[in-house]
């Protein structure tokens, strides 16, 4: 499994703007094939600051998923409202099950 960690450093009048594309992404990154978690949020202690957690089933996953018509979209409005930094961590990683409580 493949778990992406990133943190965009914008404005809240950026996010504001972009919000239609992040919905947007998100549902069509949803659907993609070996997509088990994809979602977008703005810290609570600091709406500057956007969170992005992803998880595939495989690195070809997500690969596959860099080269969709969402992504270039998604992209072109991320030029648009240009960052002001951005931290990508891209994790591979097993499941361990957790005892029930």
């Amino acid at each position: 499994m493949i778990v992406i960690n990133a943190k965009i450093h914008s404005d809240e009048a950026s996010i504001a703007t972009m919000k239609d594309a992040i919905v947007a992404m998100v549902t069509a990154s949803l659907k993609e094939e070996g997509c088990e978690d994809y979602n977008f949020s703005v810290e609570i202690n600091d709406p500057n600051t956007i969170r992005i957690t992803e998880r595939w089933i495989s690195e070809d996953a997500l690969k596959a998923h860099f080269a969709t018509p969402h992504m270039a979209a998604f992209q072109k409005v991320m030029q648009e409202n240009p960052n002001k930094g951005m931290e990508l961590r891209c994790y591979e990683a097993t499941d361990i099950p957790f005892p029930a409580a």
